[in-house]
């Protein structure tokens, strides 16, 4: 049975087109996963400094500013929580994405993708139970 060439060029472009948004999705998450990680050494070197009121270099862009240690911890406090709000969204949209991308190239479902890890709290449950 011969299948239409048009219709074939529309499924790949659009499994194409989807397979693009979830490496690209991928992509943005090890992006922000970098950063992330500077801003956690950036904070873990203002921690050791022995001047705890003392100045800091900031480079914003091109252009370095020295400000209170306190407001710099301060920034790369709240950048850290917009960037770990920001991946935990973008992980949530991936897993559609590739549910999607399964979907149309005719694949069932990845079981147990979906799954959350345990909180602090439920695992302190969970070692008060196993301990008896």
């Amino acid at each position: 049975m011969a299948r239409d060439p048009a219709f074939v060029l529309r499924y790949l472009a659009e499994v194409e087109e989807l397979a693009e948004d979830v490496l690209a999705a991928r992509q943005q998450i090890v992006d922000l996963d970098v950063k992330r990680n500077r801003n956690r050494e950036a904070l873990r070197a203002l921690h050791k400094d022995p001047e705890p009121g003392g100045k800091a270099m900031v480079c914003f862009g091109s252009t370095f500013v020295e400000l209170p240690k306190a407001k710099t911890e301060e920034m790369l406090q709240k950048d850290q929580e917009h960037l770990d709000e920001e991946i935990n969204n973008l992980r949530k949209e991936l897993r559609v994405k590739v549910n999607r991308l399964f979907e149309a190239q005719g694949k069932p479902e990845l079981k147990g993708f979906n799954l959350n890890p345990m909180t602090a709290e439920e695992m302190k449950l969970i070692n008060r139970i196993l301990e008896g």
